[in-house]
C-alpha cells in the first residue's frame, strides 16, 4: 500500500507539477508513518500533518453515518 501511495504522489507531480507549498494530512496509519512514505514526502518538501492517535472529528463521524445509511437504504434497498 505504501508503494502505491508514493507512486500516486509522484504521478500527481508529473501530471500537475509540484506546488510551492503542500500539506499532507492523514491519520497515524502505518502506511503514512512508515519511513518508505515519509522519506519521499520530505524529499519533495511536503509538510506532513497527522491527527492525534484515536482522534475522530464530529464531521467525520457524521459523514460515516451518512454513508452507512446510504448503503443500507439505497444500495441494499432496505429501509
Amino acid at each position: 500500500m505504501t508503494a502505491q501511495l508514493t507512486d500516486a504522489l509522484i504521478m500527481a507531480f508529473w501530471r500537475r507539477g509540484k506546488p510551492d507549498r503542500l500539506l499532507h494530512h492523514s491519520d497515524q496509519g502505518s502506511q503514512y508513518t512508515s519511513e518508505q512514505f515519509q522519506r519521499p514526502m520530505a524529499g519533495q518538501g511536503i509538510t506532513c500533518s497527522m491527527s492525534r492517535s484515536g482522534a475522530t472529528s464530529g464531521t467525520m463521524l457524521r459523514l460515516e453515518s451518512f454513508f452507512s445509511s446510504l448503503k443500507t437504504e439505497r444500495a441494499a434497498r432496505k429501509v
